[in-house]
């Protein structure tokens, strides 16, 4: 899961990575707890951030789990990214003197343009999840759904099509 968030948070350089390994499973326990929260998963989870445990593993081929390895991935990258943005807010200053300028303002409003989406794809996959990975537009219609009288209407009783359908 480490690979996948590096990767999100682009950080996928391995002679100079910016983000130690253990922050990132960590931050990946601390995520994962909080989607638990919120998610019922098919696996039941132990998750103990404090002693970095995370049980059953959802990468195992035994209990792998993809919707909780990609919710957990894309809110550790939220997290993370997040965190950067309040590091490097502190260092958002603009400098003239004469002709010459320094300008460090962009960097925090390209992680925060980055957070938003990153932020958006998990609220999104979130939702999808709850809803079951449905199709969008997609539904079931009784006897006694709106609408299902007028499907009934342009059908005759032996299952002939006619009547509004066969204008």
């Amino acid at each position: 899961m480490t690979t996948i968030v590096r990767h999100l948070v682009n950080d996928v350089d391995a002679s100079s990575y910016t983000f130690a390994t253990d922050r990132l499973e960590i931050t990946i326990l601390v995520a994962a707890q909080l989607l638990k929260m919120n998610v019922d998963f098919n696996n039941e989870y132990d998750i103990n951030v404090e002693s970095s445990i995370l049980s059953p593993d959802p990468t195992d081929a035994d209990t792998k789990d993809d919707p909780f390895v990609a919710l957990a991935c894309l809110r550790a990258a939220c997290i993370i990214i997040g965190s950067e943005i309040r590091k490097e807010s502190g260092n958002a200053i603009s400098i003239k003197d004469g002709p010459s300028a320094i300008d460090l303002r962009g960097v925090t409003q390209t992680l925060t343009v980055l957070y938003q989406d990153l932020c958006k794809k998990y609220e999104d996959a979130l939702l999808d999840y709850r809803a079951g990975n449905s199709v969008v537009g997609q539904s079931i219609l009784g006897p006694y759904s709106p609408g299902s009288d007028y499907v009934r209407r342009g059908m005759y009783s032996d299952g002939r099509s006619g009547g509004y359908f066969n204008h």
